[in-house]
């Protein structure tokens, strides 16, 4: 067969079979390979019909340019699009990406702008803000905005949900995606649900991301907001193509365990994947351990393509660097609890304790910040640089409750949050906190990333 172009080969990837990584899981998994798309991700999908329906809807004339905020594979989406349709392709991508993926789009005539990852979507540094603001300075631009444009879902739902349906012969009971912009989850559990409702659909999601909690209370929580490495699947925003009634579950999946998952799939399924694949396949398996019984069949979506982490979860150093490997000691969260060997006390107070009372026990536990509770749960958090100069200039408020001088919580970070991820947070933060494994609440400060470090 002849195709007129390479964007008429986007779609019907394959279904394959897992062998090893979910040995003694009940059910059949099969993850459906989308680097067979041409931009080697399931990108490419969304990318064409979000530039088709602008171009039918007049948004995007001839000559135009293309602007997008992408972590990579969108960008190669559009950029395939635009070679094809003959648009420019500017991209803004967070500093957090890949530098094969910004190699990667450069070589196919993309510009691409690279904005700070631990800025808040609305600070006008964000790569969101920076595609906006280009979007309405450049006549004749089109911002896809594939976060809330629901031509993304609307992709997924005429051709990844049909095409999963039929090569399962429609005996798939079980659907689980990563979950980014929302649009591969949503669209294909669309799809699906509407073929049989019985469908369970997972959504994996990452610590430092809002979607989890989101969907199980309804509250949009900051304090889940912190940076993680994993790139691809969870936000700080909530995008409109995530149908929150689309997901029954949601499994969060540590940076660690996403790639080292990653890497077995490799070596031991043949499968040179990207590092959300990774994730959906380790949280998937982990839902499946639980709920899969025999006969039960679980589609499992792989987004992209090794190639995008060549120097990332394929990198020995950059593994072992990153604690990732078994022999790099002290580098998370979790090490940093384990050196304490149960020699901690964890300084709080109530929201309802006296100002003066906190500052006693700061000074007799010789801590300089400490989380605020209330039953137990952390509402807030105050320091003593902070209580100072409030108190010289109001010193009455030592008489008043915590509660009406604390500052914003500390936040909470993964057990496996990494040194780099620790650091950046502490340095923003000036301390976060962590469960551990007993639910017990822990701080970690600067003092601890230093011994860490020196160990």
């Amino acid at each position: 067969m002849i195709y007129n172009s390479i964007i008429e080969t986007i779609g019907n990837t394959p279904l394959v079979r897992l062998n090893k990584v979910n040995a003694g899981i009940p059910g059949e998994i099969l993850v459906k390979v989308e680097y067979f798309n041409p931009g080697n991700s399931m990108k490419d999908r969304m990318a064409i019909k979000m530039v088709e329906d602008a171009e039918k809807a007049g948004i995007l004339k001839p000559g135009g340019t293309i602007i997008e905020g992408t972590s990579g594979n969108t960008g190669m989406g559009l950029a395939l699009a635009a070679i094809a349709k003959g648009y420019r392709c500017i991209f803004t991508m967070a500093d957090k990406q890949s530098k094969e993926k910004i190699d990667i789009l450069r070589a196919v005539g993309a510009e691409v702008i690279v904005c700070p990852t631990n800025v808040s979507p609305e600070d006008p540094r964000s790569y969101y803000s920076v595609a906006r603001k280009l979007n309405a300075d450049i006549p004749n631009s089109f911002y896809p905005n594939q976060y809330d444009n629901l031509s993304n879902a609307q992709a997924h739902y005429e051709t990844t949900g049909p095409e999963i349906w039929k090569d399962s012969e429609g005996k798939i009971t079980h659907y689980a995606a990563g979950v980014g912009t929302g649009g591969s989850m949503c669209g294909t559990a669309r799809y699906l649900k509407e073929q049989n409702p019985a469908i369970v659909t997972v959504g994996i999601d990452t610590y430092g991301s809002v979607f989890k909690k989101y969907k199980e209370t309804g509250v949009f929580d900051e304090n889940e907001v912190y940076p993680y490495l994993t790139e691809g699947i969870g936000e700080d925003i909530l995008p409109k193509n995530v149908d929150f009634d689309m997901i029954d579950h949601f499994i969060k999946v540590t940076d660690k365990d996403a790639a080292v998952m990653t890497r077995r799939l490799s070596r031991e399924e043949g499968l040179f994947i990207g590092w959300s694949c990774g994730a959906a396949v380790h949280g998937a398996l982990e839902y499946a351990r639980q709920n899969l019984k025999e006969g039960d069949r679980m589609v499992i979506i792989l987004p992209d393509h090794g190639t995008r982490y060549l120097g990332k979860v394929y990198n020995d150093d950059w593994m072992r660097n990153h604690g990732f490997l078994e022999d790099k000691q002290f580098a998370t969260a979790r090490d940093i609890l384990a050196a304490r060997n149960g020699s901690f006390t964890l300084h709080a107070v109530r929201k309802d304790t006296t100002v003066r009372e906190a500052i006693q026990l700061m000074h007799s536990s010789s801590v300089s910040q400490i989380p605020v509770l209330d039953g137990q749960h952390v509402v807030g958090s105050i320091t003593d640089s902070k209580l100072l100069s409030r108190i010289i200039e109001n010193p009455d408020l030592r008489e008043q409750q915590v509660e009406a001088v604390m500052e914003p919580s500390m936040k909470f970070v993964a057990l496996d949050s990494t040194l780099d991820v620790l650091s950046s947070m502490v340095d923003k933060e000036k301390a976060v906190l962590v469960r551990d494994t007993q639910d017990q609440v822990h701080i970690i400060t600067k003092h601890d990333l230093l011994e860490a470090m020196t160990r």
